[in-house]
């Protein structure tokens, strides 16, 4: 996998070669517009909105709407001005325990994978902040966009996240949210016994896209001018109505109860079945 950007990571007069390679995959499925008659892929045209005309690229230049309909056009030298000077370092400027970073403000995932000779400094750095519990926060500038990163630790390896700026984020003060002074003490009780009831261990492969691979079923069996066999519920779920809040936790809690029951009934029978059987004991004559 080729490297996104390739530098070092730097903290006091520490400095570990690094490069950036991708931490996701986008797994999405494309689809062209196409003319309806023949089936030919459509265009996008650059149409101009006074004059119905196509533009051409060199007649295109870039503007700040300042007011509505009111443009400061931006010019290639000002974009030069106004850019960040270039730099191959990624500069940790300090240290934050993790817990104290708003989840928001994590974006994008990188692995920071070291450069020959900055093993022993990677790995030393990786355990500082693993024991520390702490996330670097530097900065980095990557195709003339400088960006907020975190550094964090995920296993064995150093991992980069994009992050928004403070400026990005919507205050919640913006909307209204529900007090906690309407929930009563028992429907607080039964919900966290519901919550508990259905704790398990994270594993990311029991959670997938079901609209996705009934999509890709979809288009095979159509390939294939077959009719397609999805899984999975299909149609958007009937609202059946505002039900006593009461009533449907208690219903939760017994059909939790319920599906754990069998569950356990069915890890001891399996238990049983591979016991060994026990040998009879024969009479001496």
């Amino acid at each position: 996998m080729a490297a996104i950007w390739k530098g070092s990571l730097t903290f006091g007069l520490v400095n570990i070669p690094v490069e950036l390679k991708t931490a996701v995959r986008a797994d999405h499925i494309s689809f062209r517009l196409l003319h309806e008659e023949d089936l030919a892929p459509v265009k996008y045209e650059r149409i101009c909105t006074a004059d119905g005309e196509s533009v051409p690229w060199n007649e295109i230049v870039k503007g700040y709407e300042y007011e509505k309909g009111k443009f400061v056009v931006l010019t290639d030298e000002d974009f030069k001005t106004a850019a960040v000077e270039q730099s191959k370092t990624i500069d940790i400027l300090d240290f934050v325990k993790q817990d104290e970073i708003d989840p928001r403000y994590f974006e994008t995932p990188y692995y920071l994978v070291p450069s020959k000779g900055g093993e022993k400094p990677y790995a030393l750095l990786r355990e500082a902040i693993r024991s520390t519990g702490s996330v670097g926060i530097g900065k980095i500038i990557i195709r003339q966009t400088q960006h907020l990163v975190g550094v964090k630790v995920i296993g064995e390896a150093l991992v980069l996240e994009i992050m928004r700026f403070g400026n990005e984020l919507v205050d919640a003060n913006e909307f209204s949210f529900p007090s906690r002074e309407a929930i009563r003490p028992q429907e607080l009780q039964m919900a966290e016994q519901l919550v508990e009831n259905l704790a398990e261990p994270f594993d990311p492969t029991r959670y997938t896209d079901e609209y996705r691979a009934n999509l890709m079923r979809v288009i095979k069996a159509k390939m294939k001018g077959k009719k397609p066999k999805l899984e999975g519920p299909q149609g958007p779920e009937q609202d059946s109505g505002v039900l006593d809040l009461m009533s449907r936790l208690r219903a939760s809690l017994e059909e939790g109860a319920t599906k754990k029951g069998a569950v356990r009934a069915k890890s001891k029978s399996v238990a049983a079945s591979r016991k060994p059987a026990k040998a009879k004991k024969t009479k001496s004559a």
